[in-house]
């Protein structure tokens, strides 16, 4: 623990004591403190400090895999791009940062999972989270090792505001109301008796935060290169600056773009940044925050509420086309040739899931190989004879679906650490894919071949749920069933002649 925070006003202390008797009755970041205490736990162990932060790391899914995909970036491509562990990464990485990257993880979760019923909550909550966003990609563009610190710090410098708005609405009103929005913090130390900076770091100090990390929150104005810089006040002028411009940045308008540039020219020299580089940075964190922010301007929310209506209707018609399919597969299911039921498959799914292209393998066992028989979709018929392979088994995606029968979804087919699992053939025909899925078709527990589709850039991001999963897989077994009444069938001509 870092000690207590004293507030230097009774009407301070008073503001404290309800604060946190309002975080006791609706639960302290519901969970926040506990996991905090096994971050920094790990963070300050000592033998077995390595150990300690990898069991942190794994009983948090979401954690893991962005601790491996950090230590996996170009960041730190200088140790290799191979890490598929968390001790590995914990090593490349280091305790420390690993430790900021999962705070600043556990502080949005938490604060996401809270639920608060003021809309202005989650307006300070997405805020801190931009200002994040900011930080990183500017820091990534200064000091990359610094880069889950000044996450953090950035995030914790709204922390005051967060607490409020999430716990003590009533007051955030009341400050609105005396200074205006926006400049709620002109009217805080009257009505509160502390500033609400105070406030948060006497929230930080009460979980137990690193002294580093209160020591980035605090406001920090832009100073001359030439006074000399410590670490502590680039993190803090960093983490200003980020707040500042995510301010700016959430409103999405002119005047918020200008400020962004003031911003940018004022702290370009103390933080050893070309205003330039600043400004690009930043436009990344814009990307990025309009994909992941769900209310702000800048996420224009009403639009992706529109898309996601259309989507979702888009897939109800799918899936109305695969309910259709599978009532015709159904009914000829015991008098059509296993041909046709893949070709009624096929069709299925091409319209079903609005695929760019399907293609029906068979597997003849004679020469050894599947080849492509039907297909669908701009230019396919001309790539039809280049689609062929041999059946023995090679350590690619096709191979490993049709060994494990299971339908397999690859959703960025484009991952350089995947390219290893895709075969030539592919490549050379179907390499205009983004995602695809593979079907394998099977009868009595020998691959007959597999329907393949796949989307192609014009698509938006492919999601698939587990009830295209279900059809699909009722799709496969009846393709199998005619397969096997097929051979029944044969087996017993051949014993009747």
């Amino acid at each position: 623990m870092n000690g207590q925070f004293i507030p230097s006003t009774k009407l301070g202390e008073k503001t404290l004591n309800k604060l946190w008797e309002c975080t006791r009755l609706q639960g302290d970041m519901p969970g926040f403190a506990k996991a905090i205490t096994a971050i920094l736990g790990a963070m300050r162990g000592e033998d077995d400090q390595e150990f300690s932060m990898t069991g942190t790391v794994l009983s948090d899914p979401v954690l893991t895999q962005k601790v491996l995909r950090l230590a996996n970036s170009s960041m730190y491509s200088a140790f290799g791009q191979h890490v598929n562990t968390i001790t590995k990464a914990v090593l490349v990485l280091g305790t420390e940062a690993i430790g900021h990257l999962a705070l600043g993880l556990k502080l949005i979760e938490e604060l996401s999972n809270a639920s608060p019923g003021s809309g202005i909550a989650h307006i300070e909550m997405e805020k801190a989270v931009l200002a994040g966003m900011v930080a990183r990609e500017v820091a990534g563009s200064a000091d990359p090792r610094s880069a889950e610190e000044a996450v953090v710090c950035s995030m914790l410098q709204t922390l005051g505001r967060m607490m409020l708005t999430f716990y003590m609405p009533e007051r955030w009103t009341e400050l609105q109301e005396r200074a205006g929005e926006g400049r709620e913090g002109d009217a805080a130390q009257e009505l509160l008796g502390l500033s609400i900076e105070e406030i948060g770091r006497a929230t930080a100090i009460h979980w137990g935060l690193p002294k580093n990390l209160i020591a980035g929150m605090r406001n920090v104005g832009p100073i001359d290169p030439d006074a000399g810089i410590g670490h502590q006040d680039w993190i803090a002028g960093i983490s200003t600056m980020s707040r500042l411009c995510a301010e700016s940045l959430w409103h999405d308008n002119e005047a918020g773009a200008a400020e962004v540039q003031r911003l940018t020219e004022d702290y370009a020299g103390m933080l050893g940044v070309s205003p330039q580089q600043l400004q690009t940075a930043i436009e990344q964190a814009k990307v990025v925050a309009a994909a992941d922010l769900s209310i702000a301007p800048l996420s224009k929310p009403a639009e992706r509420r529109a898309k996601a209506l259309a989507r979702t209707r888009q897939r109800q018609e799918g899936n109305k086309i695969l309910l259709s399919g599978l009532a015709d597969m159904r009914d000829v299911v015991d008098s059509a040739s296993p041909g046709q039921m893949v070709s009624i498959a096929l069709e299925t799914v091409f319209q079903g899931l609005d695929f760019s292209r399907a293609v029906a393998f068979v597997h003849n066992r004679r020469e050894s190989r599947y080849a492509a028989r039907m297909c669908f979709g701009e230019g396919m018929k001309e790539k039809l004879g280049q689609m062929v392979f041999d059946d023995a088994y090679e350590p690619n995606v096709f191979h490993a679906a049709l060994t494990s029968d299971r339908v397999i979804f690859i959703e960025n087919a484009r991952d350089p650490k995947f390219a290893a699992k895709l075969p030539a053939w592919w490549k050379g025909t179907l390499s205009e894919a983004r995602s695809f899925i593979v079907l394998p078709l099977s009868a009595h527990g020998h691959p007959a071949g597999f329907i393949y589709g796949d989307w192609d850039e014009s698509f938006p991001p492919i999601e698939l749920s587990q009830t295209e999963f279900s059809l699909l897989n009722d799709m496969r077994a009846l393709v199998a069933k005619a397969v096997e009444h097929r051979q029944q069938l044969e087996t017993a001509s051949n014993r009747v002649a």
